[in-house]
């Protein structure tokens, strides 16, 4: 019994993944009874869940969760922490409906409990028959005896690994919101606009409906995305942001729903996605307006039905988590040309946050600057410096297009090549104050404060080694930002020679963003 006990610890533990660890504690089992059909289930809530299925059809039973005031064989071995052997046909126990579609029913079942060191039960294993007279099971008293040894050893390892796997995901979601929060502006302002959407976003913290921020680019939907999340119930849990305009159509489902082993070249394990480590938490959908119709459908089953179907996978798995979008684009007319699906529009629109942009909260425009001031003289390890009235009248009275993300690169252009403790109006960039008022930039500032991932672009002052634009005779003054964009944009691929990642890595920004920019533009090498 001894060596059995040694030979089986030694198979379960080869491999200390908690996927490989559950399938050679389930595949152990079965292959010391001689039967073909397994599952393994855990308590989580109000639900008991199975998380690992072996035998013919497994993926059908793979994810089902069966409520815990359901009768259920599983259900009475963790309530009562013991053993137990059931007839399906006779015994009252059964959950007949798990086994609805399948061709190989259950004749005879063993099923033990799974406990921790401190007698804590957290799961059940069930070893099942399915010969049509439920002759394989071997039930001699001394062989039970054995395997509950066995079933005793590997519980531990397996509740440890769950464990381990639960804070290992709630730590990501941790470092996740931390490394987002770190360097990211409060929501800084007073004015009435401001006051009401944080009104409302503290208002809908309250509930776990779906949440879609609407606004102009860099207007700070994320940051009121972030706020949703730390005001609800779920701010212990993680907050996962994702672009959806930042990636492939294929490897954005793959990082939302993930995927199973074999499911493409190079899939040569599971993932799960972004959706199932989200778990109890918030995703943030950024730019879901740029999302293909064929994933639209797959997140309007997530939010119908609480289900995720891994990539190349069969069965479904329930999650719980609260999606939170945001667009900069009209839904309504995407809906109208055919590009968003109206179901699935009215299925997020269900509470609506619409930001302002900075242009509609003048008054909050000193403020702000005051704190991106202080913020990066402080990262950048400068004494602090104050903005001086002539300056700051001029930062009041322009236009913002590109809103806070605008002011905050703006920022810290003006940090890079202001020399003294105070801001001047000559410290400014020339599209502020005009071409007599401008200031030269010392060497390499010009790309100082581009930021990646912008949506808009970086503005910059008037240099006397850009060269007008090709066939307008014009300098920069006399051109538009559009044709100043395109001119920059030009220059660079052909510097290097159309490579994008390079000429992406020297405008400061990263290439999903600058491959957005050429679309915009209109410029391809063709």
């Amino acid at each position: 019994m001894l060596d059995k006990l040694l030979q089986y610890t030694r198979a379960i533990f080869e491999d200390l993944d908690t996927k490989a660890l559950q399938r050679r504690f389930l595949e152990g089992l079965l292959a010391a009874q001689n039967v073909e059909r397994g599952s393994l289930w855990v308590k989580r809530g109000d639900v008991i869940a199975c998380i690992e299925v072996a035998g013919e059809q497994s993926d059908q039973i793979l994810g089902v969760e069966i409520p815990a005031d359901k009768p259920s064989v599983v259900g009475w071995v963790i309530e009562n922490a013991r053993m137990t052997i059931a007839e399906p046909a006779k015994d009252p126990r059964h959950y007949k409906e798990m086994e609805d579609g399948l061709e190989a029913k259950s004749t005879l079942i063993l099923c033990y409990p799974l406990v921790l060191r401190d007698g804590t039960v957290y799961g059940a294993v069930e070893l099942i028959d399915t010969s049509s007279q439920g002759s394989r099971l071997n039930l001699r008293a001394d062989f039970l005896e054995l395997l509950e040894h066995l079933v005793a050893v590997g519980a531990i390892a397996l509740g440890q690994a769950l464990a381990f796997d639960n804070l290992g995901r709630e730590c990501r979601g941790l470092k996740s919101a931390l490394e987002r929060f770190r360097g990211q502006p409060p929501l800084v302002g007073r004015s009435q606009v401001v006051r009401d959407a944080f009104k409302k976003a503290c208002s809908y913290a309250r509930t776990d409906y779906p949440v879609l921020i609407t606004g102009e680019s860099g207007t700070g939907k994320e940051l009121f995305a972030q706020a949703v999340h730390q005001a609800s119930p779920r701010k212990n849990k993680p907050f996962f942001v994702q672009n959806c305009s930042a990636i492939p159509e294929t490897l954005l489902e793959s990082e939302l729903f993930g995927y199973k082993k074999g499911a493409f070249t190079g899939a040569d394990r599971d993932k799960a996605g972004l959706f199932e480590n989200a778990d109890g938490g918030t995703v943030f959908l950024d730019e879901i307006g740029d999302m293909a119709p064929a994933l639209q459908a797959k997140i309007l089953r997530l939010i119908q039905n609480s289900e995720v179907k891994p990539l190349g996978g069969a069965a479904t798995r329930t999650v719980d988590v609260r999606i939170v979008s945001a667009t900069n684009k009209d839904l309504r007319q995407a809906i109208e040309e055919g590009e968003f699906r109206e179901d699935l529009f009215y299925r997020l629109n269900v509470l609506p946050l619409e930001l302002p942009p900075l242009r509609e909260r003048a008054e909050d425009i000193p403020e702000l600057l005051d704190y991106f001031v202080r913020r990066d003289c402080l990262c950048l390890g400068l004494p602090p410096k104050r903005i001086a009235a002539p300056a700051r009248a001029r930062l009041q009275e322009y236009a913002w297009k590109g809103n806070i993300r605008e002011m905050e690169n703006l920022v810290k252009y003006i940090l890079t090549v202001t020399e003294g403790d105070v801001i001047e109006e000559r410290d400014l960039p020339a599209h502020i104050v005009g071409e007599q008022g401008g200031h030269e930039p010392r060497s390499g500032a010009r790309q100082a404060g581009a930021e990646a991932g912008a949506d808009t672009p970086q503005d910059f002052p008037d240099s006397p080694d850009v060269p007008d634009a090709p066939g307008c005779g014009l300098g920069l003054s006399g051109m538009t930002w559009d044709q100043l964009e395109r001119t920059y944009t030009l220059e660079l691929l052909e510097k290097y020679k159309w490579n994008i990642t390079k000429a992406a890595a020297s405008a400061g920004v990263n290439r999903s963003t600058f491959d957005s920019r050429l679309k915009k533009l209109g410029i391809s090498k063709d």
